[in-house]
């Protein structure tokens, strides 16, 4: 009887999200802050129907959230066709590196003088929680593969690029509480968790993607096979990906991100960077697509969107998932007294300075900055983190006190920057819009001067 309950409950929760999609896009709500709502009513606190421990399921949450991050970086890096020359690179690349290690830095010092952790628990915290989500992040994130806004794209492409990044600095943490082999002065950790592994990962990425890309594309223009089964193509270069960096001693994050991007750049190459055919993704649900799929001109973009556009169905099902088990988690007494302090602190201070320092010179107005430093988004990439040092022997003294602030961390992001989501980009949009007609007509007036 239990069973049938749940599935008439996921079921009403699934259909209900399907039929009020395009009210919720006008509230100040985001689909996260509805799905963590409702697993808080399931859990312990209200009905009680649902009961998930972190601690002792931490080896089945690290492997659950592994896979929704995976999908969702490979989402990401699809959703980027602007050019790696292009300079709007710089904003991402800056917000996952200097941004990073600003954010790591400050919440390390919080860390070790304010709730006395010592320094390896404290940096472990930092690489857990500066990273930003790309799960919970997607509204925020570019609206098409040829959205060139600098907001959504830093935001894109800082929450695809920094879950790779953050790495280093959980495997510091680890070798300072004497869990990881950091070599003598640093020098493996150096070599081999930063150095290498970061590397690795990008051009394992870059390699399988731009190779499998080319090998279908080779094999349906000319000879019209391998058609049909994209979802298995994408499902398969990210498994083979992040694979393959693993067994390299990469980070699998950032190769899967890579790869996504280089599937998308073998299409804006064979474009010519021009705009994909518009009809592409009407030909992907009729009985054109085979048609499409080996078209010479439509077969690249038909191929990117159709990797795209089922690995953000996936993403969406491991959103929701992921985050109603997160909500069944939460719990009054679980909430760690420091938390009052410390998550105000890490939105409104450490993220803001971190942003601030990390874009110093760059071409962004201050409303950019500012949505940016606010959007720091925290959410299943952290939750990955945590479950991977738990199973990597974090001591339970700390691991009590981390999980709890991270759990809560990642909640209060899911209904702070749910509610702030909807009228702060609506007021971006009309901004931008007002000043692309300003520049509209100071160009029209130069014209007619000339």
């Amino acid at each position: 009887m239990k069973g049938a309950i749940w599935f008439v409950l996921i079921g009403v929760l699934l259909v209900a999200m399907a039929l009020s999609r395009s009210v919720l896009r006008r509230l100040p709500l985001s689909t996260s802050m509805l799905y963590l709502g409702a697993g808080f009513v399931l859990g312990p606190q209200v009905a009680g129907l649902m009961h998930v421990d972190i601690y002792t399921q931490s080896a089945i949450w690290e492997r659950v959230t592994e896979v929704a991050v995976l999908i969702s970086l490979f989402a990401a890096g699809l959703k980027l066709r602007t050019p790696l020359r292009d300079g709007r690179w710089v904003l991402p690349v800056r917000l996952a590196t200097v941004s990073m290690l600003v954010t790591v830095g400050l919440v390390t010092l919080v860390g070790v003088f304010g709730m006395g952790l010592p320094v390896g628990a404290a940096v472990l915290l930092g690489g857990i929680l500066a990273p930003t989500d790309p799960v919970l992040a997607s509204d925020v994130q570019v609206t098409h593969p040829t959205d060139g806004d600098r907001l959504r794209f830093g935001l894109t492409g800082e929450a695809g690029l920094n879950d790779g990044t953050a790495f280093p600095f959980i495997m510091l943490g680890l070798g300072l509480l004497g869990l990881h082999d950091l070599g003598e002065f640093g020098w493996r950790w150096f070599a081999v968790d930063l150095v290498w592994a970061v590397g690795s990962g990008l051009v394992v990425g870059t390699v399988l993607g731009t190779l499998i890309g080319r090998l279908v594309l080779h094999l349906r223009r000319k000879h019209r096979e391998a058609v049909g089964l994209d979802d298995f193509l994408a499902l398969g270069l990210i498994a083979l990906a992040y694979g393959v960096a693993l067994l390299v001693h990469g980070y699998g994050f950032l190769a899967v991100f890579a790869a996504g991007l280089a599937l998308r750049r073998i299409e804006r190459r064979e474009a010519g960077g021009e705009e994909p055919p518009q009809d592409v993704a009407v030909a992907a649900t009729s009985a054109e697509a085979e048609d499409a799929a080996t078209d010479k001109d439509k077969a690249p973009a038909y191929m990117a969107q159709a990797a795209l556009g089922f690995t953000e169905q996936l993403e969406r099902i491991g959103e929701f998932a992921v985050v109603l088990l997160l909500g069944g988690m939460i719990s009054w007494n679980f909430l760690p007294s420091v938390a009052l302090w410390f998550i105000p602190l890490l939105f409104l201070v450490i993220r803001p300075v971190s942003v601030y320092l990390g874009l110093l010179g760059s071409a962004t107005t201050s409303m950019q900055r500012g949505l940016i430093a606010w959007f720091g988004i925290r959410g299943i990439g952290s939750v990955y983190y945590l479950t991977y040092a738990m199973q990597h022997g974090l001591p339970e003294q700390f691991s009590r006190t981390v999980a709890a602030l991270v759990l809560a961390t990642v909640a209060v992001s899911a209904v702070a920057h749910g509610i702030s989501v909807t009228p702060l980009m609506a007021r971006y949009a009309n901004r931008s819009r007002r000043e692309a007609d300003r520049m509209g007509v100071t160009r029209s007036a130069l014209d007619r001067r000339k």
